[in-house]
């Protein structure tokens, strides 16, 4: 754990916050007794990150249109980029994770990486204030942003967003519908809803991938 918090540059004053953030559900699942996983930080995490993001980008890219700011905010934040952020750090070696998980290699999964990287931002925030977390996110952010790299990435979410919010009375939101599997090969179910009616189906090893392909679908049904 030590080991860790030298990688993440920060040291914490209560532990606990980072080894919860490490810990998947499978292990909170398999051991019990009051131990909890790091799905609750993982959600706070991203709308933490999504603000540091979106902030830095308003403030250094004024010539950047609100469309070109979403696009590339939802690059900087894919499942992809944090799996990668979570690699350079080596968090797969400390990821506490079920008997089965670890024979399957769940520490080299890119949507737990992900996820545990959200963790870490929240329980950085949480032990140190968002002056700390802003610090942690653009030490990874900041360098993709001024060299960015080439991505094959397509954010669904974010152009059937632009097409929806040319009509300010319609209302877009991804509603859950199922979730399937042992915890090391999860596969989860969203419709994307304009107002009440369902436009599209997805599914995905992730929610966040599941959304992007019932985005992907409602685009492709209305013609784009």
């Amino acid at each position: 754990m030590k080991e860790l918090e030298k990688k993440l540059g920060y040291t914490y004053r209560h532990i606990a916050y980072l080894e919860n953030a490490l810990t998947h559900s499978s292990y909170a699942n398999e051991v019990r007794h009051g131990v909890k996983s790091n799905e609750r930080l993982e959600f706070l995490g991203d709308s933490i990150l999504s603000v540091v993001v979106s902030d830095y980008l308003y403030r250094h890219c004024p010539e950047m249109p609100e469309g070109e700011l979403s696009k590339f905010r939802a690059a900087l934040v894919c499942e992809k980029s944090l799996c990668r952020f979570s690699k350079a750090l080596g968090v797969g070696d400390s990821l506490r994770l079920s008997r089965g998980e670890k024979n399957l290699k769940g520490n080299e999964r890119p949507s737990i990486l992900a996820d545990a990287f959200e963790a870490i931002i929240a329980s950085i925030y949480l032990d140190g204030g968002m002056e700390e977390a802003r610090k942690f996110i653009l030490r990874f952010v900041e360098p993709e942003i001024k060299n960015p790299r080439p991505r094959a990435f397509k954010d669904y979410k974010t152009m059937l967003q632009e097409i929806i919010q040319k009509n300010p009375e319609e209302h877009l939101s991804y509603v859950l519908t199922g979730e399937q599997g042992p915890d090391h090969d999860k596969h989860f179910t969203v419709e994307v809803h304009l107002n009440n009616n369902v436009i599209g189906k997805g599914g995905g090893r992730s929610k966040k991938e599941a959304e992007q392909q019932a985005a992907r679908e409602a685009l492709e049904l209305m013609g784009y």
